[in-house]
């Protein structure tokens, strides 16, 4: 399981999972030491706490898939900084959002055809549950992303 987080980001480590009817929740975490303030780039070690977030990713054998991370905040070390702490990021996941990258991709290969009413009951059914509104709100951040 650990080869398949690593996918994600060789960052990652795999803490443990549970299966619970027709979804995988998977327990994840970070292994970096170090990480740079997104808004100055300074680096820092110097943890402030930790949180959990969680987000879907693509389906593995059949099963939607909910990632649970164990995020870290640090504080950031450069007195010119507005930001006392920040969270790491990650480049397979937007800040704040609920699904992957790559799981976004799969939602707009699968739906572009049809629609978004369509779309949800097609992906609720083997992919991820993923309400009508998201998938217009997916659409809509993919085209102005590409503006």
């Amino acid at each position: 399981m650990d080869a398949l987080i690593k996918l994600l980001d060789e960052n990652l480590e795999y803490i443990s999972h549970e299966i619970i009817e027709d979804t995988i929740y998977i327990h994840i975490k970070s292994n970096k030491i170090v990480a740079c303030c997104p808004h100055c780039n300074t680096p820092s070690e110097r943890i402030h706490s930790h949180y959990t977030r969680s987000f879907q990713d693509l389906p593995i054998s059949g099963k939607k898939t909910v990632l649970i991370l164990n995020n870290r905040k640090f504080f950031c070390d450069n007195e010119d900084c507005n930001r006392k702490t920040f969270a790491e990021k990650f480049d397979f996941i937007e800040h704040k959002a609920k699904k992957t990258k790559r799981l976004e991709a799969e939602i707009i290969n699968l739906s572009k055809n049809m629609s978004s009413i369509s779309a949800s009951k097609l992906l609720g059914k083997s992919v991820a549950t993923v309400s009508k509104s998201a998938v217009c709100n997916i659409f809509k951040k993919r085209n102005t992303n590409i503006r």
